[in-house]
């Protein structure tokens, strides 16, 4: 069996491994006990998540791609019964998992044009269906490639960075949780389709 670490080394993609050491940093940072208390008594300020259609609750909705879920039957059973551009007929995992750590139930798109500053500061997905940690699984089908998601991170740390700050953004960054979940769609449509 191979390890996450032996694709790491492997792979010459250095957005892939960048994104990579984040998570390995901030598992050991939680795991250590350093955690500090943030103002008003937070530990985990936000949520950021990178991936897939498993958690993009509708950035493609935003950009150029055939790639959407803005139709029913998606969203049944979201808020209003409306479709977002989740690939689901309700909420996501990320959903989930930012509400399981009290940061709130929704997490929005980064793309949304109609972000507040409060939803970039308690976090946002940088997921678009059909990507992977192949670039080609992106390129089939017109989404943002993981580079392309870590490239709106910096952007995203620049738009918090100007509103509050370098030292409270960095405290929300180092305390907030990050999700990864990609992968299928380079199997699914990338590996399958081209062996």
């Amino acid at each position: 069996m191979i390890s996450l670490f032996q694709v790491l080394h492997q792979t010459s993609n250095s957005s892939v491994k960048f994104l990579s050491i984040v998570i390995v940093l901030f598992l050991f940072h939680y795991a250590s006990g350093t955690a500090v208390k943030l103002p008003e008594n937070k530990k985990i300020p936000a949520v950021i998540v990178f991936g897939n259609s498993i958690v993009d609750p509708g950035n493609n909705n935003n950009i150029k791609t055939t790639v959407k879920a803005n139709f029913p039957p998606y969203g049944r059973d979201f808020i209003e019964r409306r479709p977002t551009g989740r690939f689901n007929n309700g909420r996501v995992p990320s959903d989930f998992i930012a509400e399981s750590a009290g940061v709130k139930k929704i997490l929005p798109p980064y793309l949304d044009p109609n972000l507040s500053l409060q939803d970039l500061l308690t976090g946002v997905s940088f997921a678009s269906g059909g990507s992977g940690y192949d670039p080609l699984s992106s390129q089939i089908v017109s989404v943002l490639s993981l580079s392309d998601q870590l490239d709106l991170f910096k952007h995203y740390i620049r738009r918090i960075n100007a509103a509050i700050g370098n030292e409270r953004t960095a405290i929300i960054l180092s305390k907030s949780i990050y999700i990864v979940c990609t992968g299928t769609d380079d199997i699914a449509n990338t590996y399958l389709l081209h062996r």
